[in-house]
């Protein structure tokens, strides 16, 4: 049974838990103050989180919702907890991890089940949903303002012809 601050936190983490869209999970051994201070900066205006919390509380909040952790928590864990678009946090965790050796990602959780690094990296190579929306919709328009161009090509055609017959006639 944990002490009363580990059901403390127990309880925060099963409820910030319940209300995620994503998890990514990363060994941040040998990263200093600043450096998981400025990933925490990168991810807030995307609404994650960056947390370091001990492997056991996080199986059993991940347990009291129903999740299956494997072994997916081994050694140093840190957790970004996605509760927007889960492509960007996905970004930012893979390009900090470029530039900073100390930082791997060791597995991601989507749609319901846990993937491996790989997974998590290519979701970071997926265009954000503001994109992905914007594509869709010129998609959708492009149609649509084909079909005006084409009536609309009559209507300069004809104009065109005017023009030419009236100077003509003037000259």
């Amino acid at each position: 049974m944990p002490n009363l601050k580990n059901q403390q936190e127990l309880k925060s983490l099963t409820e910030k838990f319940k209300a995620m869209k994503g998890l990514i999970l990363t060994e941040y051994h040998g990263l200093n103050v600043e450096e998981i201070s400025e990933l925490r900066s990168k991810l807030r205006p995307l609404n994650s989180e960056y947390t370091v919390v001990k492997n056991t509380l996080s199986e059993l909040a991940l347990k009291e919702i129903g999740i299956e952790t494997g072994d997916n928590f081994n050694g140093p864990t840190a957790l970004v907890i996605e509760n927007g678009d889960i492509v960007s946090p996905a970004k930012v965790v893979v390009e900090f991890a470029k530039t900073h050796a100390k930082l791997k990602v060791k597995a991601g959780f989507v749609e319901g089940k846990f993937v491996n690094a790989a997974v998590v990296e290519q979701l970071s190579a997926l265009p954000s949903r503001e994109v992905l929306i914007a594509k869709m919709l010129g998609s959708m328009n492009s149609p649509i303002t084909g079909f005006v161009n084409v009536l609309a090509a009559n209507i300069r055609g004809l104009v065109t012809v005017l023009d030419a017959i009236g100077k003509k006639q003037t000259a």
